[in-house]
């Protein structure tokens, strides 16, 4: 059975990564989502093992120490990191992984899996971040202005990525996405047994 890609988003908070993934993945029927996991509490709105593993910390670092996630990072006070077994298991059954990650997450995988493709996804502008915050609802102010001035630093990575997306226009973006995929999939599947540059 030929390999399946794991493809990697991250940027930013506010780009639109989320609502990217998504998308992509009402159009792929081969491509699975891997479900984070986070020691913060969870939004009115998101379900345990639908939009987050909801673990509390001791249970977290259980799992770190035990090796158990691909990446793992503290990020705005709780842990969040990507759990390895599920990925792996969708892998050796064929399946394309969605991982959708912040920026030192992205890298992190990297070093666990060379082969994983890095995508890093921006904002047309920082007002249009800005303004996608805001949307949200989900930020204080205070916590908005943090993490537009953290954008600036997870930017200068992109360099370290191998493709960069602009969110200006969702549909297009996705097709992009697509597009990546589709030509990642095509490469693993030509030289299954490569090893990775």
């Amino acid at each position: 059975m030929a390999p399946g890609v794991v493809l990697v988003l991250a940027g930013p908070s506010g780009v639109g990564k989320g609502t990217l993934g998504r998308a992509l993945l009402a159009r792929e029927p081969n491509l699975w989502f891997s479900v984070s996991a986070t020691t913060r509490p969870p939004r009115p709105s998101e379900r345990d093992g639908v939009d987050y593993h909801f673990l509390d910390r001791d249970a977290f670092e259980r799992l770190r120490a035990e090796g158990g996630f691909l990446e793992a990072f503290e990020v705005y006070g709780h842990w969040r990191g990507t759990p390895r077994h599920p990925v792996l298991e969708a892998l050796a059954a064929g399946r394309d992984v969605l991982i959708e990650v912040d920026t030192r997450g992205a890298l992190a995988i990297r070093e666990a899996m060379p082969e994983a493709v890095l995508v890093f996804v921006t904002a047309p502008s920082r007002e249009e971040q800005a303004r996608r915050l805001r949307t949200r609802g989900t930020e204080d102010p205070a916590e908005i202005a943090r993490r537009l001035a953290a954008a600036a630093e997870e930017e200068r990575a992109a360099a370290h990525f191998d493709e960069v997306v602009v969110n200006d226009d969702l549909e297009a973006a996705v097709e992009r996405l697509a597009g990546i995929l589709a030509r990642h999939r095509t490469q693993e599947r030509a030289c299954p047994n490569a090893d990775p540059p």
